[in-house]
């Protein structure tokens, strides 16, 4: 019963996490910001050291590595690449229907141009039998039939949710997690078959109408959980069959991934909210100050907001480097003046171990509730 309750609070957040409005910027920090995630993730798992701030940094084209690192970031540009052309073909109207030419297609792009694909061909179906820790793999010539087959069942169960009308996005959690556990289970190209399991569980989610920051949370639960995710996946192969392990864990990862996100989505929300909410107090406090003043008034209340504890008042002209160029020709009055001014507007607090913003104050605004 608690599965099933956190697959619906799955659909439920992902929904509320599509329907939420989030200015240009602030979707572009998000977007970026999980891409990084995502795609650290599922290269991680397989090797890569590079951190999550230089993967932002080579997202963003700004990080040039040496030559004996220049793999790791070209795995990280295989895998933006891809999940890019994936997610961009699938909203402008590509069809959600899965092939096996397309799964090739996964395992090409993530291993173009890395070192150790120079000794195989990248999209071809292995030709010799393997093994993967204590599990075999599929016999080779199994493997393009066994791909066959599991397309015709993701494709069959799209189309069978797709006719039940509701829910979408909880089925095809589902058939994500599924998809890429028996994709591990057939092993069918000589690498990345890791990688292009998480690509296809990308693209079932996405194409499902996950939002495309969550639609990268199941592979950062794996990168951030590694010892049971391989734990979990070697207890699904030894199993003979025994799938309800390793999906309660991988549910249970996605629904705790999307609680975080929210929380970074409510937390940008308030901050629009404050911000707003301290712009309509100056524009209706009836003060004669300049449009100067108020400006410079305003723009320390902001700085405040940013910081998580009081700042000594002997400090706020430090605050930001605005902040310190708009009182480097101001006397201590100034900031005292200016400070005691945002007091009376309620919008700062001075406590013993200094000035705070009331950034609390916006909580007023939500709905009452009885406290648990």
């Amino acid at each position: 019963m608690a599965f099933w309750m956190q697959l619906g609070e799955i659909q439920s957040k992902c929904e509320h996490i599509a329907g939420v409005p989030l200015d240009t910027s602030t979707a572009d920090v998000l977007h970026q910001l999980y891409l990084a995630k995502g795609v650290l993730a599922t290269t991680a798992i397989e090797g890569n050291t590079l951190t999550e701030r230089e993967v932002q940094d080579r997202i963003r084209g700004q990080l040039q590595l040496p030559l004996s690192r220049e793999y790791l970031g070209r795995e990280i540009d295989n895998i933006v690449a891809e999940c890019n052309r994936i997610a961009n073909d699938l909203w402008t109207g590509g069809s959600g229907q899965l092939e096996v030419s397309e799964i090739k297609a996964f395992n090409r792009a993530v291993l173009k141009d890395l070192p150790q694909a120079e000794r195989l061909t990248p999209g071809d179906i292995r030709g010799y039998s393997v093994e993967v820790g204590a599990y075999r793999g599929a016999p080779a010539e199994d493997c393009e039939f066994l791909l066959e087959k599991l397309c015709l069942w993701i494709n069959d169960e799209r189309e069978r949710a797709q006719a039940l009308g509701a829910n979408q996005i909880a089925y095809a959690v589902l058939r994500a997690i599924l998809t890429h556990l028996y994709l591990v289970w057939i092993h069918p190209f000589e690498d990345g078959n890791g990688r292009t399991a998480r690509l296809m569980e990308f693209r079932i989610l996405v194409d499902a109408g996950v939002p495309s920051p969550a639609a990268h949370l199941l592979s950062n639960h794996y990168n951030q959980t590694r010892t049971l995710y391989y734990e979990r996946l070697a207890r699904a192969g030894k199993s003979g069959g025994d799938v309800i392990p390793f999906l309660e864990y991988a549910v249970q990862g996605f629904l705790d991934g999307l609680k975080e996100q929210l929380e970074v989505i409510g937390n940008y929300q308030c901050n629009t909210i404050w911000r707003d909410y301290v712009y309509r107090k100056f524009r209706d406090a009836r003060v004669r100050s300049s449009s100067d003043v108020r400006a410079r008034q305003r723009e320390l209340v902001l700085s405040l907001s940013e910081k998580a504890a009081p700042i000594p008042v002997s400090e706020l002209h430090l605050l930001s480097p605005r902040i310190t160029e708009q009182y480097a020709r101001k006397t201590k009055k100034t900031v005292t003046r200016d400070l005691h001014r945002l007091v009376e507007m309620e919008l700062v607090e001075l406590t013993n171990a200094g000035a705070r913003a009331r950034t609390e104050t916006i909580l007023a605004f939500l709905p009452s509730r009885k406290q648990s």
